[in-house]
């Protein structure tokens, strides 16, 4: 946060940590009062050369946190010369300290947000945010969504021969591995057990379809959990389905899809059914 300077130009600074004033107490931790920056060889021009201001004096102060300098905060030119004296000084800091307080609340806020969308296995999204998706997209906006499940063929076999945090081990490995080929419109979620859904956000069906044949492909020839020194086959049944081409609501999408999965599990395994092109 910058008062006084124009954002576009702040948000573009990065400073070192050691460069500079700023720099020098977000690595030491302890605060810093300089009257003239002139003679002071810990100054760094870089500010205001990228925004025409002109720094004569400055203090900064470490945004501490349980013991950890979360940033600085840095007042520049004071207009109040006694704000360099100690008890404006201790002031300052006590009120630093409750600006970090402020910060590391709405970091934790944040952590746990995200934690309750994100599934603890895969490290991908869970239910929670895929149902957030799709009601944002079912309420009436104007994109195409396809929407893919993914059920992993014979996965009890796996868990019965190499046990389940093995299992847990190919689940994660199966869903970064997927994750690695899909495009930055697509995302990932861990839907329960051994299956997953592959949303393709303003992606046709059969763009769609050409993405999870390369999935398939790609899971049948590649061999998991070979850090383990182990060699674990996989396949997995697809089902196809897209918004609004094949269902208006969430629900319809999510029981399309679901039921074209079931589908290619009937017929063999190892398939993709699309919602459409099914018997």
């Amino acid at each position: 946060v910058a008062v006084g300077l124009d954002e576009r130009i702040t948000r573009e600074i990065r400073i070192a940590l050691g460069e500079g004033v700023a720099g020098t107490v977000a690595l030491t931790g302890e605060p810093l009062a300089v009257r003239d920056v002139e003679g002071d060889p810990r100054f760094t021009s870089k500010v205001d050369a990228l925004s025409g201001f002109r720094t004569r004096s400055l203090i900064c102060l470490p945004l501490k946190l349980r013991g950890r300098t979360l940033g600085v905060v840095e007042i520049v030119n004071p207009m109040d010369p006694s704000l360099f004296e100690e008890p404006q000084m201790t002031l300052l800091s006590i009120l630093a300290d409750y600006l970090a307080i402020a910060i590391g609340n709405s970091l934790n806020y944040k952590r746990l947000a995200s934690m309750a969308l994100m599934d603890t296995v895969t490290n991908h999204y869970n239910t929670r945010f895929l149902h957030q998706f799709l009601d944002e997209v079912t309420s009436g906006e104007d994109r195409t969504v396809s929407l893919v499940f993914m059920d992993m063929d014979d996965f009890k076999k796996i868990v019965d021969t190499h046990g389940h945090l093995a299992g847990s081990k190919v689940l994660k490995e199966v869903a970064d591995a997927m994750a690695s080929l899909l495009s930055a419109n697509d995302f990932l979620v861990r839907y329960g057990g051994d299956e997953f859904v592959i949303v393709m956000d303003r992606c046709p069906k059969t763009e769609a379809v050409a993405k999870v044949e390369e999935l398939r492909r790609m899971l049948s020839s590649r061999r998991f959990l070979e850090g383990d020194g182990l060699s674990v086959n996989v396949s997995a049944s697809f089902g196809v389905a897209s918004y609004p081409e094949d269902a208006k609501t969430k629900e319809g999408l999510l029981r399309l899809a679901d039921e074209c999965m079931f589908r290619s599990k009937e017929t063999g395994k190892g398939k993709i059914t699309v919602q459409g092109n099914a018997p």
